[in-house]
């Protein structure tokens, strides 16, 4: 496997910045989840196609059965995980929605185990847990002991599960696949399983407001080809657990753009748990050995 151009860490950090504003244009839509997810991703397909069809349509015919089929499950695990995320934001706040789907640290590490047979070390359990216990924090003062709250959370826990199976299949693909046609299959399988999603759900196609087509394609462009692509990329020097870790950046971000724009406050348990989670990252990032194993060696 050829030296990636740039550290992987670089298009991880943009991906989560990236991702961080995704909630914030769920939040700003007014159609249903499966019509935001239908046309975030079917903006993304449109977007990517003028280059896929130029230079990568040929390798579809290298593709084999088995990469078909992982494709195509990592494709439905990323449809349901919008429809039940953006869905959870209509329960629960920005904060605790965020927080909870981006726990896939507790799925990476076990799915990363048995599929991958990866041994994790104890400091690398320690810093996972570390920044787990910072994600609660963040949200503990914004939880909310109500039926509506509780199922709103337990929607956003569904789809970080999703999210992580979703990344777990496309770390085995994507070691033969090219970034554009991997992202490309896994988009279009998604936006197809989310048209009958929508169909068979009776929401409406539109029309909806400016607002709202505004919405769409700004998360098709930024969470999806900045955020998402970013990851699928990386995956490909890196193991989910990284991009697991990483990614529990996103609530840090999202929490204070919610703060700003839909005056959702920030508790101080959120603001320390932003701290622990940080703590819990850098103590990932230090360890050596972990990174020696997790990232392609030097020619």
């Amino acid at each position: 496997m050829n030296k990636p151009l740039i550290h992987p860490y670089i298009p991880i950090l943009i991906g989560v910045i990236s991702i961080s504003l995704s909630a914030i244009f769920v939040k700003l839509a007014s159609a249903d989840a499966g019509v935001i997810a239908l046309y975030r991703m079917l903006f993304s397909v449109l977007i990517m196609s003028p280059i896929f069809l130029l230079k990568h349509v040929s390798e579809l015919k290298l593709i084999t059965k088995r990469d078909w089929l992982f494709s195509s499950i990592a494709g439905i695990f990323l449809a349901f995980h919008f429809i039940l995320w953006f869905e959870s934001l209509n329960y629960t706040s920005v904060a605790s929605s965020t927080v909870l789907v981006t726990l896939q640290p507790l799925f990476a590490f076990i799915g990363t185990y048995f599929f991958f047979k990866e041994k994790l070390s104890i400091k690398t359990i320690v810093a996972g847990a570390t920044a787990i216990f910072g994600s609660f924090l963040i949200s503990w003062g914004d939880f909310q002991v109500s039926g509506m709250a509780l199922y709103g959370d337990m929607l956003a826990l569904i789809a970080c599960a999703l999210i992580t199976g979703y990344l777990l299949f496309g770390q085995d693909v994507r070691k033969r696949i090219s970034l554009i046609t991997y992202t490309m299959v896994v988009y279009s399988i998604s936006t197809i399983c989310l048209f009958f999603y929508v169909l068979f759900k009776g929401e409406s196609f539109g029309p909806y407001s400016t607002m709202d087509w505004v919405c769409f394609l700004l998360l098709a462009i930024i969470p999806n080809l900045l955020g998402h692509t970013l990851f699928n990329w990386a995956i490909k020097w890196v193991s989910t657990n990284v991009i697991s870790i990483a990614v529990l950046f996103e609530p840090i971000g999202a929490a204070i753009l919610a703060f700003y724009i839909f005056s959702e406050k920030l508790m101080p348990s959120q603001i320390i748990g932003g701290l622990v989670v940080i703590l819990g990252i850098t103590i990932f990032v230090l360890d050596y050995k972990i990174l020696k194993k997790f990232f392609i060696k030097n020619a």
